[in-house]
């Protein structure tokens, strides 16, 4: 599959089966991880799973959206490892970590998985609970599994700006 058809496939899935996911696909998500760029290849992330018993109700402390999943990757970026632009310090690690959680979402989609990127959790409580994440910027949560046969995607993911909108020739 070409990376168009690949980008064109991909979407938010919020409703998924009760099929257990493969530990060897997971493997396989952090090992694409491993190859997205980061700025001067600091790689200033750390890629958490949580799927333990009874993550899921854990999850739903900080998250309405845990669409009936029990396995969760979480990315997260560590600022005092980002490479830092000596013109305006600008501090590249959440950067690193998106481009790194996007090719994750990405190789999700190609393995036949399904997940949505949430962004919408309650990150200080969620470090509390796992304290491990304390020196984290917590970037996104993406419950992994697989798609139920009759979910379709959201209207919203076919809404698009237009490429004028996007798209300027300086």
């Amino acid at each position: 599959m070409s990376f168009q058809e690949l980008a064109n496939r991909r979407y938010s899935c919020r409703k998924f089966t009760d099929q257990t996911v493969d530990p060897a696909l997971l493997d396989q998500i952090v090992d694409v991880a491993l190859k997205a760029p980061t700025a001067v290849n600091t790689q200033p992330f750390k890629i958490f799973l949580l799927n333990s018993e009874g993550v899921r109700e854990t999850l739903q402390k900080v998250t309405p959206f845990t669409f009936g999943v029990d396995t969760f990757l979480l990315v997260g970026a560590k600022k005092e490892q980002g490479w830092v632009r000596a013109y305006d310090q600008h501090n590249f690690a959440e950067v690193d970590a998106s481009i790194v959680a996007t090719h994750m979402m990405m190789e999700i989609t190609d393995l036949g998985l399904a997940t949505t990127w949430v962004g919408h959790f309650d990150a200080p409580l969620l470090k509390e609970l796992y304290p491990v994440l304390a020196d984290y910027e917590l970037i996104a949560l993406f419950p992994i599994g697989y798609e139920a046969e009759d979910y379709t995607p959201s209207p919203l993911h076919f809404k698009s700006k237009s490429k004028e909108e996007v798209f300027e020739v300086l």
